[in-house]
């Protein structure tokens, strides 16, 4: 059955690519980078050198009673400061401007035993059964963290970053985005040891692109057995579209990409084959 689903997403997927996609929009809400303690948020450079999220110093963060989490790097932020000197000849005051920087830590990913501040619009869903169901098969999945403005797995820790459900408007685009970032922590060398994963370099685009390929259209995959496909898959297809153009538009490579993607949900949903001959007798 489920493989009947794979399929029908793939072709889908295609059709919808062939007719034309909107462009691929943010499913979350994306709040600015503030100050926990304050909740203003920072402005000039700090804006680019900052993700979404509230941010703490080390020192913030103890006063508050909570600590960082071992092995995380903090961010940096600048800021401009005035020293006053004064001029041996004339005696008067001049005020030199000095660039200074400290270090701050996300609260909500890299520290433990701080709340969040933040009072922003925040959407009331119930989860849906069924994703849920299919999250929970992934018996050896990695560590789930969420944090509102980004959605990330970082391979070198093993561990998933998703924003959580209550920034999304349609709580469907929620799972996709879950499912994506699972689809991609399959990759594992422990797990499928996909080079897409094992052998990450953004700056390799081909190889980078196909990654991104194989975990929307994984994600696409899960949403149909969830039966949430409906609400998520003309996105998913405007964000396949964004990475196909960096893929010289071969949308050869959507049948490629399925076939790994299918191998990723068949580890997910705790499908095994004993060889080859099988898994194709499958398909």
């Amino acid at each position: 059955m489920s493989n009947k689903v794979y399929e029908i997403i793939t072709n889908r997927m295609i059709q919808l690519l062939e007719k034309g996609v909107v462009p691929w929009r943010r499913p979350w809400r994306v709040g600015d980078a503030v100050s926990w303690r304050t909740q203003k948020a920072y402005r000039g450079i700090n804006t680019i050198l900052l993700e979404p999220g509230e941010y703490a110093t080390f020192k913030q963060v103890a006063e508050a009673g909570g600590k960082v989490k071992k092995g995380e790097q903090g961010q940096i932020v600048v800021f401009w400061t005035r020293r006053e000197k004064k001029d041996e000849e004339t005696g008067e005051i001049e005020e030199i401007p000095l660039l200074r920087y400290y270090t701050v830590f996300e609260i909500n990913n890299q520290c433990e035993g701080l709340q969040s501040k933040r009072n922003d619009q925040a959407f009331d869903h119930d989860p849906i059964e069924e994703a849920e169901r299919i999250c929970k098969s992934y018996k050896d999945a990695p560590p789930i963290r969420f944090g509102s403005g980004r959605a990330f797995y970082r391979p070198s820790a093993d561990f998933i970053s998703v924003p959580p459900l209550r920034d999304y408007e349609v709580r469907e685009e929620y799972y996709c985005t879950l499912f994506h970032e699972l689809v991609h922590s399959t990759g594992h060398q422990k797990r499928l040891n996909r080079s897409g994963i094992t052998e990450l370099d953004k700056d390799n685009i081909e190889r980078y692109s196909k990654e991104e390929l194989v975990a929307e259209i994984g994600a696409a995959m899960l949403c149909g057995v969830a039966g949430i496909d409906n609400s998520t898959i003309e996105n998913s297809a405007a964000y396949v579209a964004a990475w196909l153009r960096k893929l010289n538009d071969d949308k050869r490579l959507i049948v490629q990409a399925a076939g790994q993607a299918q191998k990723a949900v068949d580890h997910m949903m705790g499908v095994t084959f004993k060889n080859d001959a099988e898994a194709e007798e499958a398909a």
